[in-house]
């Protein structure tokens, strides 16, 4: 009990912290949406957040659970996991390929490379289950953000070289 008490007090100080530097307020709704997030290694999606903070929060609305949840990304307390904010997207592509996707456009563009299609995973992966497929996400941001930003997000680019588009 006594670890899980500090473990609270280190999740509201972390987001009081980043509440006080972007000038937002720290309300008790954000608090459990942290909370319940933070308190799990299964990478719940936003409804079953919901469910489980009404269980404390009973007036609670899932507009504001996804609002959190958005606010919670833009302070980098959380990070999202598959789709986009703005829409879930379709591939009709089934090749074996990989996304890069402009963390300011969110536009997403395909790239190949061959070793990233049988990339060896590590064996823990195993324990876990049956791996049928890997796909690469690399997020960033595209050369007409990066140039429209002034070169600001230089620093942020790539640390490998981007693998050749495919006809």
């Amino acid at each position: 009990m006594h670890e899980h008490s500090e473990h609270d007090e280190m999740l509201q100080q972390r987001l009081r912290d980043a509440c006080l530097k972007a000038g937002i307020r720290l309300t008790h709704q954000r608090l459990e949406v942290y909370r319940e997030v933070a308190s799990t290694t299964e990478h719940p999606d936003a409804e079953s957040i919901h469910r489980s903070v009404r269980r404390r929060i009973p007036t609670i609305s899932l507009d504001t659970v996804y609002r959190t949840l958005w606010l919670l990304q833009d302070l980098g307390l959380v990070k999202t996991l598959g789709a986009s904010r703005e829409r879930v997207r379709f591939d009709a592509n089934v090749r074996p390929h990989h996304h890069f996707v402009c963390l300011a456009c969110g536009r997403v563009e395909d790239f190949f490379d061959e070793s990233l299609d049988s990339v060896r995973l590590p064996y823990s992966v195993g324990e876990l289950g049956t791996v049928e497929q890997t796909h690469i996400e690399a997020r960033g941001y595209c050369h007409s953000c990066s140039k429209q930003a002034g070169g600001l997000n230089s620093g942020l680019r790539s640390r490998g070289s981007v693998a050749r588009r495919e006809p």
